[in-house]
């Protein structure tokens, strides 16, 4: 198999469909503009993320029946390389509507399919095969996968020195921290919960970032701050970077985006200030684009040069 710099694996994508109505009412049959499709899970999203900055990264991820099938087809025509781990079950679908009459938006979100013992097996074999710089573990588990999971992966990249991005939450992402990791990417909230807390101000974010580091879970810890920005935390430094002012049309994607921007600034040698700008013009850019489109490359390049004189 050819090697890749950077693999990303997304063990609950989501074939990811996104329209537009006119009024919710309940009980009425609500008229919807022809669907769009897009490949969707973190993982995925931080590979088209890469692509669209020039970058080159293998997608692993589950697929089955026919929701699998187009999720391949629709990862095929983003021209990024993938692995695709058959499983017995159903991808699973979501669903974002937009209210063009107040701009709202919902997001509707199903469980995942189940993945057998057999399946989970070919995962863990898939990452021992491949040797990856960097190996970026995104999103959330399928309801019956245990919590440890995404902590087993970690346990077996760091075994050949694989450099692991892990972006999840809640007792995934505690576990993972017992392994020890490259770099992880929680909110402030989820920051607050790592230590133990009940909420973090924003001048209390670098020491919690600093004692997740202390304690060995992770070598950088990059917060997002929602509208504020982002703050990049290592053992002996710090970087804050402001989120640009833009016009926003959807969320869906933001995170994944900054992780692409963050992991293939990583990819290039660029310093650690370069690679939170990169992630911040990178999720800025895609809230800036409808439904699960992510960002344009123009967009995040002309953030990007306007952070750096901030």
């Amino acid at each position: 198999m050819k090697s890749f710099d950077i693999v990303t694996i997304t063990v609950n994508p989501a074939l990811d469909k996104s329209t537009h109505f006119k009024g919710l009412v309940a009980e009425q049959k609500i008229r919807c503009e022809e669907p769009l499709y897009d490949a969707g899970g973190g993982g995925i999203n931080v590979s088209k993320a890469i692509s669209r900055l020039g970058g080159t990264s293998l997608a692993v991820f589950t697929s089955g029946g026919p929701m699998g099938t187009m999720l391949k087809e629709l990862v095929n025509k983003e021209s990024i390389e993938y692995k695709a781990i058959e499983i017995q079950d159903w991808t699973r679908e979501s669903f974002v509507a937009v209210d063009d009459n107040t701009n709202s938006q919902y997001r509707f979100s199903f469980p995942g399919p189940t993945i057998t013992a057999a399946e989970k097996g070919k995962i863990i074999q898939t990452i021992q095969e491949l040797k990856p710089k960097f190996l970026v573990v995104s999103g959330g588990l399928n309801k019956d996968l245990s919590v440890d999971f995404y902590q087993k992966i970690a346990e077996t990249a760091k075994e050949s020195d694989v450099k692991v991005i892990v972006d999840t939450s809640g007792e995934a992402l505690k576990k993972v921290l017992e392994v020890g990791v490259y770099l992880i990417k929680p909110n402030v909230g989820e920051l607050a919960k790592l230590i133990g807390v009940e909420r973090l101000e924003l001048e209390e974010v670098n020491a919690a970032a600093k004692q997740i580091i202390s304690n060995g879970g992770a070598e950088i810890v990059v917060v997002s701050l929602g509208p504020q920005g982002a703050v990049l935390v290592t053992k002996d430094s710090y970087e804050f970077v402001p989120a640009p002012h833009v016009a926003k049309k959807s969320t869906v994607g933001a995170g994944d985006s900054m992780v692409g921007g963050m992991v293939w600034a990583l990819s290039q040698n660029k310093s650690l200030k370069e690679v939170i700008r990169w992630g911040v013009a990178c999720g800025s850019a895609a809230t800036m684009n409808e439904g699960t489109q992510l960002f344009k490359r123009e967009d995040a390049q002309r953030l990007f040069d306007w952070l750096k004189n901030k």
